[in-house]
C-alpha cells in the first residue's frame, strides 16, 4: 500500500507594489468561501492576518500533489489580486512589519499568555502529513526520523530576512518559531502510550492551551491518522515542496519498515538534535550540516545524498525515485530559497520590494511565460 501525503503551506499576503505585508486574510478567505464547493475547505486563517494557509487533499501520486499545490497557490494569488495584493512563499517578511493578530479567541489567548513571542510569529511554514496505520506505528516512525528532520529544514530554508535586515541565517523562521516552549526536537517515546502521556503532562502544566500547541518538529496529528512533519520553511518553489513531501513519505516508510524489522531507533540525544537544527537554520544548503549518522560536520550535498540513500528503496517502491533525483539535482545546483532571495536582492540593487515581487512570480509562475 502506498501511503497518502497531504501538504499545508502558509503564504504571506503582500502589497503588489510595495511588497509590504497586508492584513487581508479575512477578505481573501471570504472571497475563497464564496466560490468554494460544498464541503470544500482549502484555505484557513492563520495566527496573523498578513498570512493565509491552504491544505491539499491526501494524495498518493506526487504528480497529483504537485498539481494541487500549484493550483492552491494560484487560487490564493487570484483572490489576493482582487484586493491589490498577492501571495508570496517566504518564511518571513523581508520588509519591516507590525503583524496584526487574528480575531479568534485562541489568538487572543496566545497573545495574553505569550506576549511578544505571539506578536513576532508572522512566519510561514510547510507541514507534511504522511499516513500511518496506527498511533503505535506513528510513534515508532517519530522515534526513527528524528536525526533526519534537520536535513529537511536545510532543504526548505527560505527566510534569511527579518524586519528589513539580513539575519545571517538561511532559516530565521525556525529560530523565531523555536521561541515557543513546546517547539523543537524530542527524545524517543518508545510507545504510543508514552507519547500520549507526555502530551497530557505538557497540557497539564497549564502552559499550553491544548494538543494543538504541541509544536514538536514532528508529531502525531490530532485530526488525522498521520505523522505530521512540521520543521520546514514554506519553500519558494513548489517543486521543492513536492521534494520535501516525497522525502518525508520516504522517511516514514523507511522508519516503519525498520520498526517492523525490529531495528532500534538512533539514540542521539535531543541536545545534538538541537545543534543539528541550529546548523541547518544557519547554513541552509550553502555550508556544512551535521550528518545524521555521526552528528559531525559534513558538506550539505553529502548530507542530502545520505538522506536520499537512506530512503532510496522506499522512493523506488513508490515510483518517486527518478523525479526526486531530478529535483534534488536542480536544488543542489541552484541552492536554497534563502540563496535565491539574497541573489535577487543583489540583482535589484538592494531593493527589497523588487525582490519580493520577483519571489511572488516564482511562487506562482505564469504558465504562459516564454510562450
Amino acid at each position: 500500500m502506498v501511503r497518502s501525503v497531504g501538504v499545508e503551506e502558509e503564504l504571506l499576503l503582500v502589497d503588489a507594489v510595495s511588497g509590504e505585508p497586508r492584513a487581508l486574510a479575512t477578505a481573501v478567505l471570504a472571497a475563497a468561501a464564496r466560490e468554494r464547493s460544498e464541503g470544500e475547505e482549502v484555505f484557513e486563517a492563520e495566527l496573523h492576518r498578513q498570512q493565509v494557509e491552504f491544505a491539499t487533499s491526501p494524495c498518493t501520486a506526487m504528480g497529483e500533489l504537485a498539481e494541487e499545490i500549484r493550483h492552491c497557490r494560484g487560487e490564493a494569488a487570484r483572490h489576493a489580486e482582487k484586493l491589490g495584493a498577492t501571495v508570496v512563499a517566504l518564511g518571513t517578511s523581508p520588509l519591516s512589519v507590525s503583524p496584526s493578530l487574528g480575531f479568534g479567541e485562541r489568538h487572543r489567548w496566545l497573545e495574553e499568555h505569550f506576549g511578544l513571542t505571539t506578536q513576532e510569529q508572522l512566519t510561514c511554514g510547510c507541514h507534511v502529513h504522511v499516513a500511518v496505520d496506527s498511533d503505535e506505528e506513528g510513534v515508532a516512525v517519530l522515534d526513527r526520523i528524528r536525526p533526519w528532520l534537520a536535513v529537511l529544514l536545510a532543504l526548505s530554508a527560505n527566510s534569511p530576512f527579518w524586519q528589513g535586515e539580513d539575519s545571517g541565517y538561511s532559516s530565521y523562521r525556525s529560530r523565531v518559531w523555536g521561541r515557543w516552549p513546546s517547539a523543537g526536537p524530542v527524545e524517543p517515546f518508545g510507545t504510543a502510550d508514552r507519547y500520549h502521556a507526555q502530551v497530557a503532562d505538557m497540557i497539564g502544566t497549564g502552559t499550553l492551551l491544548d494538543e494543538g500547541m504541541v509544536y514538536f518538529d514532528a508529531r502525531l496529528s490530532a485530526a488525522y491518522p498521520t505523522v505530521e512533519i512540521r520543521i520546514a520553511d514554506v519553500p519558494l518553489d513548489s517543486a521543492t515542496t513536492v521534494l520535501i513531501a516525497t522525502l518525508a513519505r520516504g522517511l516514514v516508510e523507511t522508519a516503519a519498515r525498520a520498526w517492523k524489522a525490529g531495528q532500534p531507533p538512533s539514540q542521539h540525544r535531543v541536545e545534538l538534535l538541537r545543534l543539528a537544527s541550529w546548523r541547518a537554520a544557519r547554513s541552509g544548503l550553502e555550508d556544512r550540516l551535521l550528518h545524521p549518522a555521526t552528528m559531525r560536520p559534513a558538506p550539505a550535498e553529502t548530507v542530502l545524498r545520505a538522506l536520499f540513500d537512506h530512503v532510496r528503496d522506499a522512493l523506488d517502491d513508490h515510483g518517486d525515485l527518478l523525479r526526486a533525483q531530478e529535483t534534488l539535482a536542480t536544488v543542489l545546483r541552484t541552492g536554497s530559497g534563502a540563496r535565491a532571495q539574497r541573489d535577487l536582492l543583489a540583482r535589484s540593487d538592494g531593493d527589497l520590494a523588487a525582490m519580493v515581487a520577483a519571489c511572488a512570480r516564482r511562487t506562482c509562475p505564469d504558465p504562459n511565460a516564454g510562450t
